[in-house]
C-alpha cells in the first residue's frame, strides 16, 4: 500500500466515483465528523458521484439518501440500492434476494448465534432491517473481539447463510449477493457504466477484511490507516492508504484528490 497522495494525477482525474464504507471509513469512534461530512460535499460539489456501500440497514439507507450529499447508497451489504433521480428516490433491488419466510429463517440463525457465542447480541439497528440480522461483537459493550465474531461467523455459514465480517457486525443475509456484485450491477442497469469503464472511474475507501472484494476488484482503493491491524488477514490490499485513521483518513484523501484534481 502506498500512500494516496502519491496517485498518479492523471490515474486520478479519470475518477467519477467515490464509494465508500460507512463504519470506520468515514465515520470516527461512532460519529460522522464535521470533517467528514464537509469531505462528502466537497465531493458532491465537485460533481463526483457519492455512493457508500454499506452493511447498514434499509432505514439507515433511506436517510443517507436523502439528508446526505450522495447519489445512491447500496445498503444491507448489496441488497438493494437507493438512489436519486429527478428529486425521488428510487430502489433497485438484486434479483437474487431471497423469497419466503426470510424472517422466519434469520431469526433462527440469530437465535443459534445468541446460544453459541456468550455475550453477543443483536445489533441495535436491527428494527430498521428488511433482508439480514446483524449480530453485534464490537459496536456496543461488552467489546469480544474479532475471535468472537469468526465463531459467530462460522455459526452463520453452518446454517447455510451468507455471512461477512465488517468492524463492529456480523452480518447474515440469504440470497446470491454482497457488495460487489451488487455495486458492478446497478452501475451497469442503472448508470450505464461497464466494468472496464468503473475500474477507472471508481475510488473506493474501506477499513477491514470485509472490503477485500471492492479492494480486487478497484485498482483504485484507498484503506484509511486503521486498515493497518488487519494487513496479515487481506490477501488483496487496497492499493492506497491514508496517513491518518478513519473520517480524517478520508477527508485527507478528499482533500488530496482535490487539489491534485484543481
Amino acid at each position: 500500500m502506498e500512500l494516496f497522495s502519491t496517485i498518479d494525477p492523471a490515474r486520478a482525474r479519470r475518477i467519477r466515483y467515490i464509494l465508500c464504507d460507512i463504519d470506520d471509513t468515514i465515520t470516527t469512534g461512532g460519529k460522522l465528523t464535521a470533517e467528514a461530512y464537509a469531505a462528502l460535499w466537497r465531493l458532491h460539489d465537485a460533481g463526483y458521484g457519492v455512493i457508500p456501500v454499506t452493511g447498514r440497514p434499509a432505514g439507515w439507507c433511506d436517510l443517507i439518501v436523502r439528508q446526505w450529499p450522495v447519489a445512491a447508497v447500496v445498503g444491507e451489504n448489496g441488497a438493494f440500492v437507493f438512489y436519486v433521480r429527478d428529486g425521488h428516490r428510487h430502489t433497485f433491488t438484486h434479483p437474487s434476494v431471497a423469497q419466503g419466510d426470510i424472517q422466519g429463517r434469520l431469526a433462527k440463525v440469530r437465535d443459534a448465534c445468541l446460544a453459541g457465542v456468550p455475550g453477543c447480541r443483536v445489533s441495535k439497528d436491527q428494527f430498521a432491517r428488511i433482508y439480514d440480522v446483524a449480530i453485534d461483537f464490537n459496536e456496543d459493550p461488552p467489546y469480544l473481539g474479532l475471535a468472537a465474531a469468526e465463531k459467530i461467523r462460522d455459526i452463520c455459514l453452518s446454517m447455510g447463510a451468507v455471512a461477512k465480517v465488517s468492524s463492529i457486525h456480523v452480518n447474515a443475509w440469504y440470497g446470491d449477493y454482497n457488495k460487489l456484485d451488487m455495486t458492478r450491477l446497478f452501475m451497469r442497469e442503472v448508470l450505464g457504466e461497464d466494468d472496464g469503464a468503473i475500474r477507472e472511474k471508481v475510488l473506493f475507501f474501506g477499513d477491514s477484511p470485509n472490503d477485500e472484494p471492492m479492494f480486487e476488484f478497484f485498482p483504485n482503493s484507498c484503506g484509511v490507516a486503521n486498515i493497518r491491524p488487519f494487513e496479515s488477514q487481506i490477501r488483496h490490499l487496497p492499493s492506497f492508504v491514508t496517513a491518518r485513521e478513519s473520517g480524517q483518513g478520508f477527508a485527507e484523501a478528499v482533500s488530496q484528490l482535490l487539489e491534485i484534481t484543481g
